[in-house]
């Protein structure tokens, strides 16, 4: 194990490995941990395919992503984009010479993200986000520059849920008042209860130490949250404590607002005395083992040197939360919120009245705009009431319960998802950063593509929330045409927001004419779903500026988008003849430049590198249906390794795979369902799923393709096991499926061998899935054997990515 332990690679100069098992599961997304020993120039290499052993980044010409940890001699940290430097930043992530050191790196759709440590997703060091994102990558090369480097214990991890931890590094924006609190322009990140620790602001109660009695004040709620201090509910509370020392008192308060505190050690015994009176339990503790081993060992101490106490769990402050880091016990803090002891603030909401009870402090630590307004001679300072407008009920009282208990905890109704943005604009508005942090954790998590216009119309206008938004962008231009068909969302969205979605370089169509539809659409906020048709018959008795009224002038600008010239000739004349072309001169111009383009095989004013005239990368491959078995499906097309040379049953090129309810037999064989071969004898036998009886057939057709699936075909097989209740499904993950079509008593099948297709209608077509699969859900039409899923053919259709 030893010796195990001590290889490594050693790439030379000038060189890169490459392994094939280095490679992400999934294109573009993927993080790689390792061990490097270097002096400088620890260099990682993504691109999509593996290089040569010789291969060096500064002479590749296709696309691929570098980073280089300790460039110029150790100095920097550089992110480079198909060569060219994009990130040149000093002094992070540098290299260790003398040992080895880790790293991890990680690739989530553009989002770089380099951390130093054994243990990947934690310890951020870097992140840069790449704004046209390389989704290709997926190889991994361990490179050099001038000198050696040593790699080992090197891993490719797949990104799940472990990548969302990475957004709770998204910067949140910091409250910028005029005013200064405490004299000191204080970001969110220096923020915590240490701040109030011996302040005069929000104080309720204050102590009388020493023979000077000097006054030292503090909070009630935080005393009485980490100890019993004997506190009544009444305003300015006195605890007198002439016979303690201010040092030990001081040092008592320093551990519980800071979580760490020093004290000379002929002190120590007065601290404890002090922490048992107020039953500080976790501080009483750390002084007894103190003072044991002191009396074991008297050489620990010298006479008056410091003692270091912190609390067991305790950790920097990075927020000032009720974390690990302070001896907070949360259920007692959470308690004294839900009765209202010591609350020394009403919270009311304009138009709905009294809502909640709160601690001053409590609000003050979580969000510095609430600790001004307290504090900088405000009317709310010396008030015990303060009105909100503009705030949901429900989700102030969720803002309220994550301070108090330092989670976010939202049931998952049907109003979850409005909550949550509500909740979003809450902690934007009261730069309450660490709700704001939890609140995109969450949108992530949800974030679907029947979610995310609502989102965007959210988010748009927060500027914490970018990288929010350009996912979001993303993931709609990713599924133009079932969010702009399953629901008129879309329609609200800002003029830069749908501006950014159509001009998004992974724009993905069926076709250029609903690219045209979105956009007439939202340019008329449409209240119900129309095309270009429904837009021009209006026309007739419309002007464009009353049809279009403010969005007019978006219309000339967003119609170049549309790539007119990928539209079927025909429809382009028919375009040409309608009241669109005559009204919107634009359009007209579009129309005619396209058709010219068709028909002469040139773009006019040399325009042929115009994008206008170009496919789009993302664009869909169309497989229709023509009749049935026919060689124009999905999976006869996996079978010619989409279209590079002659067919070969796609199961044995393992280009797709096949999978049944029952286990593979002589008569459970999946090559069978895709082969040119009529089988007499097929079927998928019956299985126990959720308590219930079911057969079923399901296709992967690869992790790196997808199908808007339109239609479908199956064919009996010999027997007459007629099915007459199925479902077919799609699924992005295999576990989780999504009805395309269902069948209640189709009478369809009712010959043996024969052949029968189905469109699949409606939003559900355009969504892409990898997965696909046809689920009985009721006996068949045979008494002897009714759970047999008795076919011997199948085939998609659609459009496929």
């Amino acid at each position: 194990m030893e010796n195990k332990e001590k290889k490594f690679l050693t790439v030379a100069p000038f060189e890169c490995a490459w392994r094939k098992d280095l490679k992400f599961r999934e294109a573009g997304r993927g993080c790689v941990a390792f061990d490097a020993f270097a002096h400088n120039d620890v260099t990682v290499v993504f691109r999509e395919n593996v290089g040569s052993q010789h291969y060096h980044y500064k002479r590749d010409s296709s696309p691929h992503y570098t980073v280089i940890i300790g460039s110029h001699r150790n100095r920097r940290l550089k992110i480079e984009v198909d060569g060219k430097t994009v990130v040149d930043v000093a002094g992070i992530g540098l290299c260790c010479s003398p040992a080895f050191q880790s790293y991890w790196i990680s690739i989530y759709d553009g989002l770089i993200s380099i951390g130093k440590g054994r243990y990947p997703f934690q310890n951020l060091v870097f992140r840069w986000l790449d704004t046209n994102p390389n989704c290709s990558v997926r190889y991994v090369g361990l490179s050099s520059w001038d000198k050696h480097v040593g790699y080992r214990n090197v891993n490719v991890l797949p990104l799940t849920q472990n990548h969302l931890l990475l957004w709770k590094q998204v910067d949140c924006v910091e409250y910028n008042g005029d005013e200064e609190l405490e004299d000191e322009q204080m970001g969110y990140e220096k923020w915590g209860l240490e701040n109030f620790l011996e302040s005069w602001e929000l104080f309720d109660m204050f102590f009388i130490v020493g023979e000077d009695e000097r006054p030292v004040p503090a909070h009630k709620v935080i005393l009485q949250a980490s100890g019993n201090f004997s506190l009544s509910s009444s305003d300015r509370d006195v605890v007198q404590l002439q016979q303690v020392a201010y040092p030990i008192l001081h040092a008592l308060l320093q551990y519980v607002y800071a979580g760490q505190t020093q004290i000379s050690e002929t002190q120590l015994s007065s601290l404890w005395a002090l922490s048992l009176q107020f039953e500080v339990m976790p501080l009483v503790k750390l002084c007894e083992e103190a003072m044991e081993r002191f009396k074991v060992n008297k050489k620990l101490f010298d006479s008056g040197k410091t003692v270091e106490l912190s609390y067991a769990s305790s950790q920097l402050h990075s927020g000032g939360t009720f974390s690990s880091g302070l001896p907070i016990n949360m259920q007692r803090l959470q308690q004294l919120r839900s009765t209202g002891e010591y609350s020394d603030i009403s919270i009311c909401i304009e138009g709905q009245g009294f809502i909640a009870r709160a601690h001053k402090v409590i609000l003050g630590l979580y969000s510095v705009p609430f600790a001004k307004m307290f504090t900088n001679g405000m009317c709310e300072s010396s008030s015990t009431e303060v009105c909100l407008q503009d705030v949901s009920p429900a989700a102030l009282k969720a803002m309220l319960e994550f301070m108090y208990c330092g989670e976010l905890r939202i049931e998952d109704t049907e109003d979850f998802g409005t909550l949550l943005l509500q909740l979003l604009l809450l902690s934007d508005k009261y730069g309450i950063s660490l709700l704001h942090q939890e609140c995109c954790k969450m949108l992530l998590e949800c974030l679907s593509e029947d979610s995310v216009c609502p989102i965007l119309q959210v988010v748009s206008s927060i500027p914490s929330c970018n990288l929010i938004k350009e996912t979001c962008e993303r993931i709609l231009a990713m599924h133009f045409d079932y969010c702009t068909t399953a629901s008129l969302d879309f329609i609200s969205l800002d003029e830069t927001t749908f501006r950014n979605i159509i001009q998004h370089p992974d724009l993905k169509v069926t076709s250029e004419e609903r690219v045209l539809d979105a956009i007439l659409m939202w340019c008329m906020k449409a209240e119900k779903l129309c095309g270009w048709g429904v837009v021009s018959e209006l026309m007739i008795n419309s002007t464009s500026e009353s049809l279009f009224k403010g969005r007019l002038q978006p219309v000339n600008d967003l119609l170049p988008s549309v790539r007119f010239s990928l539209l079927p000739y025909p429809l382009l004349k028919e375009l040409e003849n309608t009241f669109l072309s005559r009204q919107i001169s634009s359009f007209g111009d579009l129309v005619k430049e396209a058709i010219n383009y068709i028909e002469c095989r040139v773009a006019t004013h040399g325009n042929d590198q115009n994008v206008r005239f170009q496919h789009r990368r993302s664009s869909y491959k169309e497989l229709q249906y023509i009749c049935d078995g026919d060689s124009n499906g999905v999976l006869y097309f996996a079978g010619t390794s989409y279209g590079e040379h002659a067919w070969v049953n796609p199961v044995l090129s393992k280009r797709i795979a096949i999978t049944a309810s029952s286990p593979a037999s002589r008569h459970t064989d999946p090559k069978v369902l895709v082969s040119r071969t009529y089988q007499g004898t097929c079927f998928a036998g019956p299985r126990m799923e959720d308590r219930h009886i079911c057969a079923w057939w399901m296709v992967d057709i690869g992790q790196d393709h997808q199908l808007m699936c339109n239609y479908y075909t199956l064919r009996q097989d010999g027997s007459r096991t007629y099915i007459r209740c199925w479902e077919f499904q799609g699924s992005v993950d295999g576990r989780t499926w999504i009805d395309l079509r269902v069948h209640e008593n189709d009478q369809t099948m009712c010959k043996p061998g024969q052949f029968a297709s189905w469109p699949v209608t409606g939003p559900n077509a355009l969504l892409p899935f990898r997965f696909f699969r046809v689920l009985l859900t009721a006996p068949t039409t045979d008494a002897s054997n009714p759970w047999n899923f008795c076919i011997c053919y199948l085939e998609l259709y659609g459009y496929f990515h």
